[in-house]
C-alpha cells in the first residue's frame, strides 16, 4: 500500500483532513488558554472516556444517528486530547497514534496486504489471534480488558478462545450444556426446597448457568450484553408507566396489591 500525494486526494478527503486539523488547532487553542482544560491529565479524563463509551452505547441502543455523530465526536475529542497532553512531554502525538493503528491494521490484515488466504469472517479471526500471539502476547486470552463487565467479558473470552480453534462444533452441544448446567443449579437449590443455601456455591453454579447462555447465545448469533440492555430498557418503560398511571388514578404504588400493579403492567405491555 502506497501513500498518496496531495494532488491525489480526493476533495472529499481533504475536507475530512481540513476538519481534523480545525479540531486539533481548537484542541491547542484550549489546552493553552482555558482554565479547565489546561488543567487536565490522562487520569483526569479517564472516568470522562468512560462515560462518553457509555452514551455512545446508548445512543446506538437507540438507533439515533444525530445522537451517534454527537457522541463520537466528544469520544474524537477525547482521543486527541489524550494525544496533546502525551506531546507535551514528547511521549507521543496524534500522528503517532494514526500511524499506530494504520501498521496494526496492515499487520492483522494479511489476507489484503499479504499474500495470506482468508475467505471466511472466521478464518480471518483465527488469523488474528495467531498474528497477536507472534506480537508476545502469552495467552490468546491476555487481550481481554479486566475492567470489562462480566457478561461482555464472558462473550469476549469465548470468542477469542473459538478464534483458537477451542470451541463447541454445533450449537445443539451448546444447548445440552445450557440444559447441564440448569439441571446441577436446580438439584442444588430447588425452589421448592426451603433448606439453608450455600449461598457460594449456589454463585459458582449460577455463573456455570450464565456463562453457558451466554456460549449459545453465540452460537445464534445473539450478542447477550445487547439483549439484556434492551430487556432493561423495556422493563424501565413498562415500570414507569405503572408508576405515572397508578399515580394518576390516585394511587401508591407501597400501598397497591401485586394484582392491581399487573393490571397497569399488561397495558403498559401493549403499549
Amino acid at each position: 500500500m502506497t501513500t498518496r500525494t496531495l494532488s491525489e486526494i480526493p476533495e472529499s478527503r481533504i475536507q475530512q483532513l481540513l476538519a481534523f486539523d480545525r479540531l486539533l488547532n481548537i484542541m491547542d487553542d484550549l489546552r493553552e488558554k482555558c482554565p479547565w482544560d489546561k488543567k487536565q491529565t490522562i487520569h483526569s479524563l479517564r472516568h470522562l472516556t468512560i462515560e462518553e463509551t457509555y452514551e455512545l452505547s446508548d445512543a446506538i441502543m437507540e438507533d439515533d444517528l444525530p445522537e451517534i455523530k454527537k457522541e463520537l465526536g466528544d469520544i474524537l475529542l477525547h482521543i486527541v486530547f489524550y494525544a496533546k497532553i502525551a506531546s507535551e512531554t514528547g511521549a507521543f502525538e496524534i500522528a503517532d497514534v494514526l500511524h499506530g493503528i494504520c501498521e496494526k491494521l496492515i499487520v492483522r490484515h494479511p489476507h489484503i496486504y499479504g499474500d495470506t488466504k482468508a475467505e471466511t469472517e472466521e478464518q480471518v479471526k483465527q488469523n488474528w489471534e495467531q498474528i497477536k500471539l507472534k506480537e508476545g502476547n502469552k495467552s490468546v486470552l491476555g487481550g481481554v480488558p479486566t475492567s470489562l463487565p462480566a457478561l461482555v467479558k464472558a462473550m469476549r473470552i469465548q470468542e477469542k478462545a473459538r478464534g483458537a480453534g477451542f470451541d463447541w462444533e454445533e450449537k445443539q452441544q451448546v444447548w445440552e450444556k445450557v440444559e447441564e448446567e440448569m439441571q446441577e443449579f436446580k438439584e442444588h437449590f430447588n425452589a421448592e426446597d426451603n433448606s439453608v443455601i450455600d449461598s457460594e456455591k449456589a454463585e459458582g453454579e449460577f455463573g456455570d448457568l450464565l456463562f453457558s447462555l451466554v456460549n449459545y447465545a453465540r452460537f445464534i448469533d445473539i450478542n447477550p450484553e445487547t439483549a439484556l440492555e434492551r430487556t432493561n430498557k423495556k422493563f424501565i418503560k413498562r415500570f414507569t408507566y405503572l408508576e405515572t398511571q397508578s399515580r394518576a388514578d390516585g394511587k401508591k404504588l407501597t400501598e397497591m396489591t401485586l394484582a392491581e400493579m399487573d393490571e397497569y403492567w399488561n397495558k403498559a405491555k401493549t403499549l
